[in-house]
């Protein structure tokens, strides 16, 4: 495995009185596409959001490209993409781009090199507001590839996608960590794991299995991702 680009130990997270994370411990290797597997309610987003930074934790460490989660130097390396588009409907896509681009402070150029990334090219000039679902989520993709960032964090970002942008989409992650960059990209959706290179099965706040997709289907002897679920989950019972 490539050197870990997110170390998580003894995670704890609480919130509305209830335990989410009960104290996860895990890492996401630099190079790779690493998926957050697992049903609603696993604590997906509450495990990404701290490794964003954003999230209140009770106790345990995350650090990030070395530092720790959420520190100013990392915010120009590390991306996060909510499920909720992160781009100005009024605005169109190249637009946005700009005036995140001046946030960042990063050159104009990387303004059509972020669209042509995403593969908007021909709808630059659009506003978002326009756009398809699918395509206002590659926006929100294109806003996070500005900086150039190490570490990328994507909710969901292919729920309500057709199986093309899907497709597209997910060639896009493999070709940033080929670059060398580290995507963690969670999903309830099983058939996804199979686009990743490393898994992580999560299920009520902990970790239950990592591994390859291939590893995960020897270990529990199935065919596929969903099979392989369900037995490690009567494993676990």
């Amino acid at each position: 495995m490539s050197e870990a680009a997110i170390e998580i130990r003894d995670l704890r997270v609480v919130r509305g009185g209830g335990v989410v994370l009960p104290g996860l411990s895990a890492a996401i290797a630099s190079g790779t596409v690493t998926g957050l597997l697992g049903p609603s309610g696993s604590g997906k987003t509450t495990l990404m959001r701290a490794i964003v930074g954003v999230q209140i934790v009770e106790s345990g460490d995350v650090r990030v490209l070395g530092a720790p989660a959420g520190s100013p130097p990392l915010r120009r390396r590390v991306a996060y993409i909510t499920q909720a588009p992160s781009v100005y409907a009024d605005l169109t896509v190249r637009e946005n781009l700009r005036y995140f681009a001046r946030i960042l402070d990063v050159d104009r150029a990387r303004v059509d090199e972020a669209i042509e990334t995403v593969g908007l090219g021909d709808s630059a000039d659009r506003v978002v507001n326009s756009l398809s679902s699918g395509q206002r989520a590659r926006a929100s993709l294109a806003t996070a590839l500005l900086g150039e960032p190490e570490v990328l964090v994507l909710d969901e970002p292919t729920v309500g996608l057709d199986p093309v942008l899907r497709r597209d989409l997910w060639n896009t992650f493999h070709g940033l960590a080929d670059k060398g960059a580290a995507l963690l990209v969670s999903s309830h959706v099983m058939d996804e794991a199979e686009r990743c290179d490393e898994l992580l099965l999560l299920r009520d706040g902990e970790i239950l299995a990592t591994g390859t997709p291939a590893a995960l289907r020897e270990r529990t002897g199935t065919q596929d991702l969903d099979s392989a679920f369900l037995r490690l989950v009567e494993e676990q019972d």
